[in-house]
């Protein structure tokens, strides 16, 4: 399965996002995803197994417990397959971060008391 085909389901990316904060269990994950997609505990499993099985998610046992961990070397894949088209926006966050220092910096000048402050 392509990197994309795993990362293109909705449930499995909200899972990696959970896991990027840190080793989560299997039924800490399924509660979550269960709340949030309303679908059933073995469908979590599958798409957890499917993580697993894929490279994306690592799995250890602790007691009856397993946990869940991001493996990132499938993401690093993918970062390095976008970074030929990072160009289009890369300029358009560049001119954002232009345009708010220029933001900020016309506040201060009109309002003397945010001097050195950074207020948004």
């Amino acid at each position: 399965m392509h990197a994309f085909d795993i990362l293109g389901d909705p449930v499995r990316r909200r899972i990696l996002e959970l896991l990027a904060s840190g080793e989560r269990s299997a039924g800490d994950l399924a509660a979550v995803v269960q709340a949030e997609f309303g679908i059933s505990q073995p469908a979590v499993s599958q798409h957890l197994k499917v993580l697993r099985d894929n490279g994306f998610a690592t799995v250890r046992a602790e007691g009856t417990r397993r946990l869940y961990a991001v493996d990132a070397e499938p993401l690093r894949q993918v970062d390095e397959w976008l970074d030929p088209y990072r160009r289009f926006w890369t300029q358009r966050l560049d001119a954002l971060a232009t345009e708010l220092a220029r933001g900020r910096q016309e506040r201060q000048q009109a309002d003397p008391t945010t001097k050195g402050t950074d207020q948004p």
